[in-house]
C-alpha cells in the first residue's frame, strides 16, 4: 500500500517565500503592486535598459529622470477595462495582470547626467539608453613593485 498526501496549498508559496526573505512590507507590495519586468543590456559602452510596460500610457503615466546618480523610472499602470456581464447579471473576472505603482531605480556611475539618457517606447516596451556607461569600465591592470 502507497502513501498519498493531499495538499491544502500550493507546495511552492511564493507569498510566504517573499514575506520570509524580504519582510513583510514587501509581500504585500509583491501581492497587490506591479512591477514591470526589466532588461538590462551592455551595446558597446552604452546601457540599455528595457522595461515591458504593454498597456501602458507612457506619455501620461510614466516618468524617466536622472536623479542623485541614479536612472528613476517611474509610473503606474491603470486598470480602465470596464467590467463585463454575462447574460444572467453574474460578473465574471479572472485576472492575472497587476495594476499600480511602480518605481525601478539605477545606480548611474559618477560621469552621466541627464544629456547622456534617452527613451523611446514602441510596441510595449520602454527603452532608455544611457550613453557612455559603460566608458572607462574595463579594468586596469597595476604593476606591483618590488623592493
Amino acid at each position: 500500500m502507497s502513501n498519498l498526501t493531499l495538499w491544502s496549498r500550493p507546495v511552492w508559496d511564493t507569498d510566504r517565500w517573499v514575506r520570509e526573505f524580504f519582510g513583510p512590507a514587501a509581500a504585500q507590495d509583491w501581492a497587490t503592486g506591479f512591477t514591470p519586468a526589466v532588461e538590462v543590456v551592455r551595446d558597446g559602452q552604452d546601457a540599455v535598459i528595457r522595461v515591458d510596460l504593454p498597456g501602458v500610457d507612457v506619455a501620461k503615466d510614466v516618468t524617466v529622470e536622472v536623479d542623485k546618480g541614479r536612472l528613476v523610472i517611474r509610473g503606474e499602470r491603470r486598470d480602465e477595462r470596464s467590467e463585463e456581464r454575462s447574460d444572467n447579471g453574474v460578473t465574471r473576472t479572472i485576472s492575472e495582470v497587476r495594476y499600480g505603482s511602480f518605481n525601478r531605480s539605477f545606480k548611474l556611475p559618477a560621469h552621466v547626467t541627464g544629456e547622456y539618457v534617452s527613451a523611446g517606447y514602441d510596441a510595449g516596451v520602454l527603452t532608455v539608453r544611457v550613453a557612455g556607461a559603460h566608458a572607462g569600465a574595463e579594468p586596469q591592470r597595476i604593476a606591483i613593485e618590488s623592493k
